[in-house]
């Protein structure tokens, strides 16, 4: 095996003008391909499609509506809408909403739209009417007309604001644009809203209302998210920046620290490109994977520079430094970046199409970084020329934060051997333990924590953008004066054809939706049940007491047939009839006691007639989800750590290396979903993967580390001086890739979206806990599963470890 490392070493290098030729046109046509790609934001990549609540919406879909709604709130802060202007308004915004890029124009409704009726009882019979007539004039008598209407209706509290202070325009979105045949670009959905009805009508000149337009829905959160995701680039170049300077300091030479950032660029272009090639888009939730790729790139960078400078500071010419640095870090560096791929690909056991894009983009990342980070950095490197004067600060750049003069080199010098000899206490017997004891604690507090672990969303409004940006105040002011919002979950009754007329199946639903009504959360629920009551109350001159199902059939189809199909309520043939349930809010808490709740009813209530039928809308897209990644939470794990055992096994042959690196990445698993506990942020579908993320980045540390550790080992060296090789050779590259890593995301908390200030956190505490793991709990571990022991280091010891 040596002997094949050593002919591929020479072949590369033999190479090296030729492959650092086709990287640069491989680059050059990636960039290409990187600047064509495109923003892909899809519904439908939300839905866990084999989940049974998504196969009956989907099923339903074309009869009923999807969940992706987009509402319109036009309010006035002052009186009511009855006014010319606020009526102009509203007529106006429901025309633009016609030409809404993927609008589903059966299914918009407004005050102005002719799906909106009403029907009442009169002498003759029953009659009815649009809610606003034909010929509607804006008069105190027209509008009298239409308040009645409304109440007639029954779209107080739906269309209109239960205080008369606003209106809706609601509309479905279809996931194909009927007039270009294309997927929906809903980044352009946002900007038409924004542009041509929330700035044209917001605070409308020569209007004596003040008119407030408040939109909520799928497409507006991307449209937030994609405009939120510009600010990712200016986090990106702070990032950036960052990373660069703590490379110089690092380096302490320009020419060891553009090569690094230029390789670690370098591999996200050619992800960008390749995703493009791959055919598929960048979606606005996946943003932060390149930024990810470009700081695991500097972080094996930097191990590959940390070889490079040993070996010039013993004496190596450029060349002879990068081949050796090469021949060292290819092994653990593509055991440990074939780690961190494999786990990424763990994420498409998760039938989630974003969770599996994210997987795919990561994995893709990570791959291409073996080849730049690994062959062509050790390449670039040979080419520089480093003066004499470089290897007099040998000593001092151990530290991994050092800045000084090359006559401070003792005292630095000094300084690095102290900090690491100082560490060695954890491979001591008392120092050991108590380290090992101090972890396990930690562990034990992360596995009871992680069990607290919310599934879905813990704060209302979209957790994707903080709770003061305007989307979250648009739906609490639409929750709050509405009976309705965009929160809704549809449970579907699901009989015979005619079933709407069968007193059994209908009565049934109006106790289903009786007993909903009482499920803390539920802001309001609307069935075929509630509506035919109300309409045979109608036939018998609007008396409370006839608000009944009648048994008797004709009477019941009596009251039944006023319902039209375009209300939603019921389908061609009768068979499937909504119960449309409106929440208060999305949380985790709150779907659960509704589904909950759902799931009781149709046990307690088994019908031969009837089936209940779980769930559309877009809280039983969110349902869904969060019974998925319920499903998912464990196995993913279970797959990322198996895939680390099996390679670190596979690499060390030995399963006291596997449980050195493996173990502290499990306690800071733990420790992670302790922290998800304490910042009250939720798993779903955003964060599920930071574990992987976490786990495939950490287990870098200790293979590094480890590696050192086995080739002191395996020169005879007794273990307390094999590990402080360990520490000096690759210790303070790993330190300061834990921190530079830890900083760079760290400064996403700043983020205005919510997302990734939660990722920034978690993501930072994972490489800053894990690094420390890495140099304190594995020693500590490795010192009772070797043996060969002093006691103490023998001095004097070589940093390069003869």
């Amino acid at each position: 095996m040596p002997h094949l490392l050593d002919k591929f070493t020479d072949w590369v290098f033999l190479h090296r003008l030729k492959l650092v030729i086709g990287f640069t046109l491989m680059t050059l046509v990636m960039v290409w391909f990187a600047a064509t790609i495109r923003v892909d934001a899809s519904f439908n990549k939300q839905l866990p499609q084999d989940h049974p609540y998504i196969q009956n919406f989907l099923k339903y879909q074309d009869q009923f509506g999807g969940a992706n709604r987009v509402i319109i709130a036009l309010t006035v802060d002052e009186g009511d809408i009855f006014t010319p202007e606020f009526f102009q308004s509203l007529r106006e915004i429901t025309d633009e909403v016609f030409y809404l890029p993927g609008v589903d124009r059966a299914q918009v409704q407004s005050l102005f739209t002719p799906n909106v009726r009403y029907i009442e009882v009169v002498e003759d019979g029953f009659s009815g009417g649009n809610v606003i007539p034909d010929d509607f004039e804006p008069t105190p008598e027209g509008f009298a007309q239409v308040r009645e209407n409304i109440f007639k209706s029954g779209k107080l509290g739906q269309l209109v604001a239960n205080d008369f202070s606003g209106a809706i325009i609601s509309a479905q979105l279809l996931e194909v644009d009927p007039s270009t045949g294309k997927r929906l670009d809903y980044t352009e959905v946002a900007r038409y809203l924004e542009e041509v009805v929330r700035e044209k009508y917001a605070g409308r000149e020569g209007v004596d209302v003040a008119l407030g337009v408040h939109i909520i829905g799928f497409a507006k959160v991307i449209g937030d998210i994609s405009d939120g995701a510009r600010n990712v680039i200016f986090f990106f170049l702070v990032s950036f920046a960052i990373t660069a300077v703590l490379v110089w300091l690092y380096a302490h030479s320009l020419r060891l620290t553009i090569p690094p950032l230029v390789c670690s660029l370098t591999a996200v272009i050619w992800q960008m490109g390749g995703l493009n090639l791959l055919g598929f888009g960048l979606d606005p939730l996946s943003i932060l994977v390149p930024f990810l790729v470009f700081a695991i790139g500097v972080s094996h960078a930097v191990q590959m520079v940390r070889a490079f400078r040993m070996e010039v500071f013993n004496g190596a010419g450029s060349l002879a430094a990068a081949r050796s640095a090469f021949r060292q870090l290819l092994g653990p560096g593509g055991v440990a970046l074939i780690t961190d791929t494999l786990g990424f690909i763990t994420m498409l056991v998760i039938k989630i199409p974003i969770i599996q894009e994210l997987g795919i983009t990561a994995s893709l990342g990570v791959g291409v970084i073996i080849l730049t980070n690994l062959f062509l950095l050790p390449i670039l490197l040979s080419y520089q020329k480093l003066p004499d004067t470089y290897r007099s600060k040998a000593a001092w750049t151990q530290a991994p934060f050092a800045i000084a003069a090359p006559e401070k080199v003792s005292r630095r010098d000094a300084a690095a051997e102290r900090m690491w000899r100082a560490l060695l206490v954890v491979t001591r017997p008392v120092g050991s333990i108590v380290v090992i004891l101090l972890w396990l604690a930690a562990g034990i507090f992360g596995f009871m924590k992680a069990d607290e672990v919310q599934i879905g969303d813990l704060h209302s409004g979209v957790p994707e953008l903080r709770q003061g940006s305007r989307y979250n105040q648009d739906s609490d002011l639409i929750t709050s004066r509405f009976s309705i919002g965009v929160d809704m979950i549809s449970v579907l009754v699901e009989g015979g054809p005619n079933a709407c007329v069968d007193h059994e199946v209908v009565s049934l639903m109006d106790r289903f939706e009786g007993t909903m009504r009482t499920v803390p959360g539920v802001q309001s629920v609307i069935s075929l049940s509630s509506a035919a009551k109300v309409i045979n109350a109608g036939f018998n001159e609007g008396s409370l007491k006839w608000r009944i199902l009648p048994r008797n059939p004709q009477a019941l189809a009596q009251a039944v047939s006023p319902i039209e199909t375009a209300t939603g309520l019921l389908n061609s043939d009768g068979s499937v009839m909504p119960v449309m349930i409106f929440l208060t809010d999305h949380k985790a808490d709150t779907i659960r006691r509704v589904t909950d709740a759902v799931k009781a009813f149709r046990e307690a209530n088994p019908s031969p007639k009837a089936k209940f039928l779980l769930a559309s809308g877009n809280v039983g897209v969110m349902a869904a989800t969060n019974e998925v990644v319920a499903a998912a939470q464990k196995p993913i794990v279970y797959w990322i750590f198996g895939a680390v055992i099996v390679l670190c096994l596979i690499t060390f042959r030995s399963l006291r290396a596997t449980l050195c690196i493996v173990l502290p990445l499990v306690v800071v698993s733990f420790l992670s979903y302790a922290l998800m506990v304490a910042m009250e942020i939720g798993l779903k579908t955003s964060t599920l993967p930071v574990v992987a993320l976490g786990v495939g980045i950490g287990v870098d540390y200790g293979i590094y580390i480890y590696s050192r550790l086995k080739d002191a080992l395996k020169r005879g060296e007794y273990f307390e001086d094999a590990m402080y090789a360990a520490f000096t050779q690759t210790g303070s590259a790993v330190v300061f890739t834990g921190m530079t890593l830890a900083i760079g995301v760290s400064t996403w908390m700043f983020s205005e979206l919510k997302f990734q200030a939660d990722m920034g956190l978690l993501l930072g505490f994972m490489f800053m806990v894990n690094m420390l793991g890495a140099i304190t709990l594995m020693p500590a571990m490795a010192r009772w599963l070797y043996r060969h022991h002093t006691g103490h280091t023998q001095a004097p010891f070589m940093l390069n470890g003869k």
